[in-house]
């Protein structure tokens, strides 16, 4: 289930990146500004799975350093 989830989260956020982009570019009136919230959110998906992963990362690393001290 989780590893469904993180795929989906793989997929969806590179896509939400490149349909705002798409849409900023194809638009010619006002509506441009609508593709903006779908990219940020794209963006954040992203950001946030990466700082996540950083974090998780160093946590196993302290844990290892602890261990080794021991």
């Amino acid at each position: 289930m989780k590893l469904q989830e993180n795929l989906i989260l793989t997929l969806v956020a590179p896509l939400m990146i490149l349909l705002s982009i798409f849409g900023l570019i194809s638009r010619n009136d006002k509506k441009k500004i609508f593709y903006f919230p779908m990219g940020l959110m794209g963006i954040s998906i992203i950001l946030e799975k990466e700082v996540s992963r950083k974090l998780k990362r160093q946590k196993i690393y302290k844990k290892i350093k602890q261990y080794q001290k021991k």
